[in-house]
């Protein structure tokens, strides 16, 4: 199988079960940077995750457009981006088909009120894939002694200042681009 058509089934998939949003693809891009890391590497993801939040557009989109280009050139991040959002055009045109028929549905209601909680732990686990993937070097946690190893500790350092700095009532106000700027600036003088 060609790498291109590949590269499109496995967005084809991460569209398909990423509800809730860009932050519900980052298992799926955890799970699919291991499985080919000649694609891109977990600190490449990183990395995508973070020009992904700070720029405009959907981050699973940003990020397919991305992988798609370095893997397959233009057509590729055509592809690959088309591939995303594919399954997302077909879902809500079969919703809209019947959810103005069924709307007041018990069942439908139901279902609606079921998928909250789960799009929340997607969404928990996406959070949990970025902080493991900004705060820790990937190293094996054996013990206290090679704590150091296993920690980025300059990058710990400033999630926990940017975050102090946020809940203070005069800094709070700042619009959140602020914190995004400081934070690359401080990234890439301490050599993040």
């Amino acid at each position: 199988m060609s790498t291109l058509l590949l590269l499109c089934l496995e967005f084809f998939k991460t569209g398909l079960f990423a509800a809730g949003g860009g932050l519900a693809t980052i298992p799926f891009l955890v799970e699919m940077g291991a499985n080919h890391p000649d694609w891109f590497s977990p600190e490449e993801l990183a990395n995508m995750i973070a020009v992904s939040e700070s720029t405009p557009g959907p981050l699973g989109v940003n990020m397919a457009t991305y992988v798609g280009y370095t893997v397959s050139g233009v057509l590729g991040s055509i592809l690959v981006t088309f591939f995303l959002i594919l399954p997302s055009i077909i879902i809500v045109m079969i919703i809209a088909k019947f959810l103005g028929k069924y709307m007041d549905n018990k069942y439908v209601q139901w279902v609606f009120s079921g998928l909250r909680p789960a799009v929340t732990g997607l969404i928990a686990a996406a959070g949990y894939s970025v902080l493991k993937l900004a705060l820790f070097t990937g190293n094996e946690f054996t013990g206290f002694l090679n704590i150091f190893a296993f920690i980025d500790w300059r990058a710990l350092v400033l999630f926990a200042a940017i975050f102090v700095a946020s809940l203070l009532p005069k800094i709070k106000k700042l619009h959140p681009v602020v914190f995004i700027a400081i934070g690359a600036v401080i990234g890439i003088v301490i050599g993040l």
